[in-house]
């Protein structure tokens, strides 16, 4: 077989670990990285391929701290990836996850909402994560995953834990379908520039939403008041109730997740006809590495 098919099928295989990376990952950021860290990688062959060495050792090395970065970045899902190949799971590396999440006509939703009036009334802060997607969130990517409950959500149980005199009230809960899972959990702060200006229950809650892609998190301040949502990083306050459940039940009910369907649909696009350009190109320029029988 001609060398330079070798070429291409190291290129394509290349190509597909990305996409199978972006799938299991699913994450807007993660399609952005990955698409400067290709960049980097097809500077870096074109550096060697015309011989610049200079340059070459650079970019190789600065390639391997991007890898490391991405890789801490996204521990928890590289974790996930490692341990379903390590099982043999392959079929589950390429089975998107489902949907899911408090629906908007069960009651589960209005206990919540009725809580965090209450609480908002009273000037109790409160934090509480709900999961939005059936792979749960793995608390370890928490700075400490908390007192486990796993009981029924209700308006009485959310305002008794974030009650001040309740060793359970420092911290958040997560909520996953219509269980509390957990209580007091203690979030990784983001030292972005913009988030440094916040309160502590929301500059948590701002840096796990852009941290996990499959949350949402409701906050309420201890100081104001005030009832916020976050989502991706982004806060959206302030709130009255109504809006606040309005706001989560189309959200649950649309399945507006913003999901990164349609960007690796059109990063698959782009890829495919940019391949086939690439192929055009080679099959009619003499390179250096493609050598003809």
């Amino acid at each position: 077989m001609p060398d330079w098919l070798f070429k291409i099928a190291d290129i394509a295989l290349t190509l597909f670990l990305v996409y199978l990376v972006l799938f299991v990952v699913r994450d807007r950021v993660a399609v952005r990285l990955m698409r400067g860290f290709l960049l980097l990688v097809l500077a870096h062959q074109l550096a060697a391929l015309y011989g610049l060495p200079y340059l070459s050792a650079l970019l190789d090395k600065l390639i391997l701290v991007s890898a490391v970065g991405i890789a801490t970045l996204y521990q928890s899902q590289v974790r996930r990836i490692l341990e379903k190949l390590g099982r043999g799971e392959f079929i589950d590396l390429l089975t998107p996850s489902e949907a899911r999440g408090i629906n908007p006509e069960n009651e589960v939703l209005d206990r919540i909402v009725d809580s965090v009036k209450d609480l908002s009334q009273s000037r109790t802060g409160a934090l509480i994560l709900i999961e939005t997607t059936s792979t749960p969130i793995d608390q370890k990517d928490f700075l400490r995953p908390g007192v486990p409950i796993d009981a029924e959500v209700s308006k009485e149980l959310l305002k008794s834990i974030f009650y001040d005199k309740n060793p359970l009230h420092d911290g958040a809960v997560l909520i996953r379908d219509t269980r509390v899972i957990a209580a007091r959990i203690l979030f990784h702060l983001s030292e972005k520039t913009g988030f440094r200006q916040l309160g502590t229950r929301h500059l948590a809650a701002r840096s796990v939403t852009a941290q996990l892609d499959n949350c949402v998190c409701v906050i309420v301040s201890e100081e104001t008041g005030s009832i916020s949502l976050a989502k991706r990083g982004e806060l959206n306050r302030p709130l009255t109730s109504s809006e606040l459940r309005e706001l989560l039940a189309d959200y649950f009910k649309s399945g507006d997740r913003e999901s990164v369907t349609t960007s690796l649909s059109d990063f698959s696009r782009r890829l495919k006809s940019q391949g086939k350009d690439l192929l055009t190109s080679l099959a009619h320029l003499k390179l250096p590495f493609i050598k003809k029988d």
